[in-house]
């Protein structure tokens, strides 16, 4: 019998490392999302912050302005 329980144990054991192991290989792919989630987020804000600036009106009167300018208007 104890035989068997030492056997039954080293299969827990086995288990339980391998559980870890699942768990430690899904912690890290969590932390790859997260990490690729906030790269997407500020590659956003900072293209939403340029499209911001170009429709600002006296950004578009000055592109205008050098525009005409160039063509000779």
């Amino acid at each position: 019998m104890l035989r068997r329980l030492r056997r039954g144990r080293s299969v827990a054991d086995k288990s339980d490392a391998e559980l870890a192991r699942r768990v430690d290989r899904l912690e890290a792919q969590l932390e790859g999302l997260q990490d690729a989630v906030h790269r997407d987020a500020r590659r956003r804000d900072e293209q939403q912050a340029r499209l911001e600036r170009r429709t600002d009106p006296d950004e578009i009167a000055r592109s205008l302005s050098d525009d005409a300018r160039r063509r000779g208007l």
